[in-house]
């Protein structure tokens, strides 16, 4: 018996020294992964390529959900269900090309163009305001012909753009007193924000907000100075609602939609049921039943209801993590450098783009009252695709300026079009 005993405590034994290596292998394990990511991600160009491959991922997941989301309502109207598909790859064929450009441009091209776009949108929201065309309460469009623009959303980068340059021109005069770079910042946001407000576009005017705000939060403006600007706008988003009964019942139908859901909160509800019914997996791209006349605006500010219907919470996560990436790639550049501008406008860029997404997401899913802005790169909407696309092309150009990118550039060789040049016998430079 105790020969036995001791002969089966043997295997044990083994097996206690296995569970213990084992333990230990876990731990060391899982160091090592981290240690290879924290590897990957301070590479000279990790910045770079996950701006580019976030942006390319969610503009062609945007262009296959604008098809699937509008395919019936434009076959109703149009007798095309092509039709906003065909007219979003469109504004996508004039974007890449415009967001290519951005990332080849010297950073002073931004800084000089943020004047003349911000004079360019201020002129846009004037003539909003007398000739522009109302839809659902807001007055945001001009048409041009069978054009219709939107002067708000160029107004967002010029307000980047021409903020950052300012604050940075201040900061090098050493000249970094938070109360001296309220001016002309506070004033020149304001301009755009009361033509915003007064198309009764409450939603936009948010967006300008959150990237002025970046802008002070960079050059290290007090936390009292957020808070007294923060109660000002409170305050001014409590008297915009109370003055527009339309912006009233959505507040009330946000609070209870289901209390009027066949009125005001009539499309809250059927964004919520788009979402339930996806489950975790969707019912398949394309299937959606709630885009055949139930879901309003279904490829424009709701199409991330029609996502999480035909794609499922999988798919919802995986666009919250490409916006959630999107917005680390960018601000990493701005931590990476050293040139205010450059910090400066990648983190108001980051602001502008992540915050509407966040802003639009959190209206379909209930966090929020319905704005009217669209989801960024994903919704339909060429007016806000263009200036979205120059963003990013700024940030790609930015990136390609951070420590060390620029050799891990030239180590690379040359890139696709310059080996289709040589190919072609028309040489071509090296790199991107």
């Amino acid at each position: 018996m105790t020969a036995g005993r001791a002969a089966a405590t043997v295997p044990q034994a083994a097996g206690d020294r296995d569970a213990v290596a084992g333990g230990r292998a876990a731990p060391g394990w899982a160091r090592t992964q981290v240690t290879a990511l924290r590897e990957l991600l301070n590479r000279p160009l990790t910045s770079y390529y996950l701006v580019l491959g976030c942006s390319a991922l969610l503009l062609a997941l945007g262009l296959m959900m604008v098809l699937s989301a509008s395919s019936i309502e434009a076959m109703q109207k149009t007798g095309n269900p092509f039709y906003w598909f065909v007219k979003q790859s469109t504004s996508v064929a004039f974007g890449i090309p415009l967001m290519w450009l951005c990332s080849r441009v010297p950073q002073r091209f931004f800084r000089l163009a943020g004047y003349p776009l911000m004079a360019v949108s201020i002129i846009g929201l004037l003539m909003v305001i007398f000739i522009g065309q109302e839809l659902l309460g807001a007055q945001r469009w001009i048409a041009i012909g069978p054009i219709s623009v939107q002067p708000s959303e160029p107004a967002k980068l010029g307000l980047v753009l021409w903020g950052a340059d300012l604050l940075a021109r201040k900061a090098r005069a050493g000249r970094i007193e938070w109360r001296h770079l309220l001016i002309p910042l506070m004033p020149g946001t304001a301009i755009i924000a009361v033509l915003v407000m007064l198309g009764r576009d409450l939603g936009t005017t948010i967006v300008l907000m959150l990237i002025f705000l970046a802008l002070l939060w960079v050059v290290g403006a007090p936390v009292r100075l957020f808070g007294g600007i923060l109660a000002i706008l409170a305050m001014a988003t409590g008297v915009m609602i109370l003055v527009e009964p339309y912006r009233l019942s959505r507040v009330t139908s946000f609070l209870n939609p289901w209390g009027d859901a066949q009125d005001t909160g009539f499309q809250a509800v059927q964004g919520l049921m788009a979402i339930g019914s996806g489950s975790w997996f969707g019912l398949g791209l394309g299937s959606s039943r709630q885009k055949w006349d139930w879901v309003p605006h279904a490829e424009s500010d709701f199409i991330f209801s029609i996502l999480g219907e035909e794609l499922g919470l999988m798919g919802t996560l995986v666009v919250i993590a490409l916006f959630g990436l999107l917005g680390y790639a960018g601000l990493r550049i701005a931590s990476r450098t050293r040139d205010p501008f450059t910090r400066l406008a990648a983190a108001a860029a980051v602001a502008w783009i992540v915050g509407q997404a966040i802003v639009n997401i959190g209206a379909v899913i209930g966090l929020f009252p319905i704005t009217g802005i669209p989801l960024p790169l994903v919704s339909y909407g060429g007016s806000a695709l263009l200036p979205t696309l120059g963003a990013l092309g700024m940030l790609l150009s930015f990136a390609k300026r951070e420590p060390g990118a620029a050799e891990a550039l030239q180590a690379r060789g040359p890139g696709p079009a310059a080996r289709a040049l040589s190919w072609l016998g028309l040489g071509g430079r090296t790199g991107l």
